[in-house]
């Protein structure tokens, strides 16, 4: 049967297919979660464990004592990553949004040099373009500053590349009417374009927080205060000055914290993502 309101058994063909393969894909997930709980000797046991024997929280201890060793609270590091994603994921919505409303429905010169631009960013990787930013952020006077954790991110070509491909699916006699009534463009772009691109929007608000929550960089790059750096980056210097042995422990807590957000955020918003992917190139 095509598309049953149950189950039946035509379907198990699929199910005998898509079963191992979510296992596959699930069983990383699991081995993040267990290993984050496991006690520094099942850590280092031969052969490896999948499973934690002995729950512990030992490691999630050492990673916030060693915060008070350091000198910054571990919340101010939590503090920084959260405000600095929250900040990036709102200015990355706007401003790509509306990049994305002015090449799809204006038309001003040069509009299709700046889209093609736009297109050629995406394939350069932060790494790549340190040295300008880098030049960019101290003639603008952000560097050492909370400024410099938001500056070099909202910028997100692949953001307004998808944004443009749904409100090019936009009926123009929707565009137009609106016109017609009287709407400005800023009414036009709140009131009718933005609430039909939502499953895009919550594709690139995904995007933006594992680039902002994630981030190390401008960390290591921009900051030299202390108190002004992220959680991603505190956690990268944990094996700094520290048995590397004993410090996997702490590593292994900090690696389930760092991902769990980003997993419950696709989560919450997976059916809008999967919308974006089925018809971000139609038209």
């Amino acid at each position: 049967m095509i598309n049953p309101t149950n189950f039946h058994r035509s379907q198990i063909k699929f199910y005998m297919i898509l079963i191992p393969i979510l296992l596959l894909m699930v069983l990383p997930i699991i081995f993040i979660i267990s290993h984050a709980f496991k006690p520094l000797d099942e850590l280092y046991a031969y052969p490896p464990r999948f499973f934690a024997s002995r729950v512990t929280f030992d490691n999630f201890r050492q990673l916030m004592n060693a915060s008070q060793q350091s000198g910054i609270p571990f919340g101010r590091y939590l503090f920084n990553s959260l405000m600095s994603a929250s900040i990036v994921i709102f200015l990355s919505l706007l401003l790509s949004s509306l990049a994305a409303f002015a090449f799809s429905f204006l038309d001003f010169k040069g509009k299709k040099w700046l889209f093609a631009a736009n297109q050629v960013a995406i394939m350069f990787v932060a790494i790549a373009v340190a040295v300008p930013r880098y030049i960019v952020m101290n003639v603008l006077g952000v560097t050492n500053s909370f400024a410099a954790h938001i500056v070099p991110l909202i910028a997100m070509p692949v953001g307004v590349f998808l944004l443009k491909q749904f409100m090019d699916q936009i009926p123009r006699e929707l565009h137009d009417a609106a016109k017609i009534d009287g709407a400005n463009r800023f009414q036009i772009y709140r009131m009718i374009v933005l609430p039909l691109v939502k499953p895009a929007l919550a594709t690139i608000a995904i995007l933006a927080f594992q680039s902002a929550w994630n981030n190390v960089e401008t960390s290591q790059l921009f900051i030299s205060d202390e108190a002004l750096k992220t959680l991603p980056y505190y956690f990268s210097t944990l094996t700094l000055g520290t048995s590397g042995i004993a410090a996997q422990g702490m590593a292994a807590a900090a690696s389930l914290i760092i991902f769990l957000p980003n997993i419950i955020l696709f989560i919450i918003l997976q059916k809008n993502v999967m919308n974006t992917m089925a018809h971000s190139g139609l038209k």
